[in-house]
């Protein structure tokens, strides 16, 4: 018996999506013959576990096996969805799915699995697109899929489990650095006089430095001076770079002086916490330095792909902003308490670009200001969250444990 699953907001999403279509401008429509998944539909039978993904047209897949722990992994090249992608039924083979931009043009979904199993992959043409069925089962009952599988699961001791987002080989790892506040915009100011905007500076630099001992690393600040850069264009320079990740680097100061150590923060609608609300609301307000020409707002954007993708690319950077601090705690970076958090950072708005923001410590706190305006304490942890970013993208701190390297 076959268990079929499509909520109702998958089609409230297709028919926002068609609607969008109808009324949307020349600008718009022009893009409607992009590659879309449109539709999506997962079923549970003696075969396995089945999710169907419906196309506007035919796409370039790619299936992949990902070890440590085990999943299942198909890629869409240069192909969006405009549907909601809900939680598997509940089933032998599959836990969960996780999904966002595995590169520029390629959407990647990941199939956690409960146990060993095998998959394939089926394509049928469909009037105006096409279908492309994803099988996770055991041996039995699914024939392995003819179409090539890549990262295919290795033996422990002889290769590395998967990097954690593919990067192409022939295309430098390129990272945006944005050191906060600048010129008119001081940022925090400890009771000594150390400015934030300053701090903020000599630490991206620091960052810069330490990104550049990897190869094939491009690394682009968004200030190299002591000037004034608006949040909008902050984040717009991560996208004109196309950047795999874009880190805004602060030091900021809070009322509970006792408090100090680093946090690493992620885009939310709402705050995680009375903290977190509170260090957005003060970066938030750096545009009140801007001039009349910063002040005209951006007219609204009603693209349904622009907001989906914004979604996954939040995604891409709290699975990014988890291992960060995982990695600055094994090299003992002093953290608060829950160190990962989220609120609405205006920076970290671009919605294809994954973001974090980096506190580094508090200028409230005299031993976080020592730390802070210690340029050796700076470079550590430069080196520790450069070493982050690189093993993340490329698995390095992957093979560095296996002994491969």
């Amino acid at each position: 018996m076959t268990c079929n699953v499509r909520s109702h907001a998958i089609r409230l999403g297709s028919a926002l999506f068609v609607a969008l279509m109808l009324v949307a401008p020349t600008s718009m429509v022009a893009e409607a013959d992009e590659k879309l998944i449109t539709g999506l539909d997962q079923s549970v039978d003696e075969s396995g576990y089945s999710v169907r993904f419906d196309l506007n047209g035919a796409a370039e897949t790619r299936l992949l096996r990902l070890v440590n722990p085990d999943r299942v992994a198909i890629d869409f090249i240069d192909t969006l969805p405009v549907v909601p992608i809900v939680t598997p039924p509940d089933n032998a083979f599959v836990a969960t799915v996780r999904h966002g931009l595995a590169a520029s043009d390629r959407y990647r979904f990941i199939y956690e699995l409960k146990q060993d199993a095998v998959s394939s992959i089926e394509r049928q043409a469909r009037s105006g697109g096409e279908i492309v069925k994803l099988t996770i089962g055991n041996a039995a009952n699914v024939v392995p899929s003819p179409e090539p599988v890549a990262d295919a699961a290795p033996a422990a001791s002889q290769e590395a489990p998967a990097p954690r987002r593919d990067i192409e080989a022939d295309r430098d790892l390129i990272i945006v650095i944005d050191p906060g506040h600048g010129g008119v915009d001081n940022g925090a100011v400890s009771k000594s006089g150390t400015y934030e905007k300053e701090i903020n500076l000599a630490a991206a630099f620091s960052l810069r430095d330490a990104l550049l001992t990897h190869p094939r690393v491009k690394v682009v600040l968004t200030r190299e001076s002591d000037v004034f850069i608006p949040l909008d264009e902050r984040a717009a320079i991560g996208r004109r770079e196309q950047a795999h990740l874009f880190v805004s680097i602060h030091a900021d100061s809070i009322r509970a002086a006792g408090l100090r150590g680093a946090t690493v923060y992620t885009l939310s609608e709402n705050a995680s916490d009375e903290l977190s609300r509170q260090i957005a609301a003060t970066e938030n307000a750096a545009d009140r330095f801007a001039g009349a020409q910063w002040q005209r707002s951006a007219p609204d954007v009603v693209d349904i792909l622009v907001d989906l993708t914004r979604r996954e690319t939040v995604s891409f950077s709290e699975h990014f902003a988890a291992s960060l601090v995982e990695d600055l705690a094994r090299n003992d970076v002093r953290l608060i308490k829950n160190p990962k958090r989220s609120a609405g950072f205006q920076v970290l708005m671009a919605p294809d670009v994954p973001s974090v923001l980096v506190e580094m410590g508090f200028l409230s706190n005299r031993e976080d200001e020592k730390l802070l305006t210690d340029a050796a304490w700076r470079a550590d942890v430069s080196e520790a969250i450069a070493d982050a970013i690189v093993g993340f993208f490329r698995g390095e701190q992957a093979a560095r444990a296996s002994g491969t390297e």
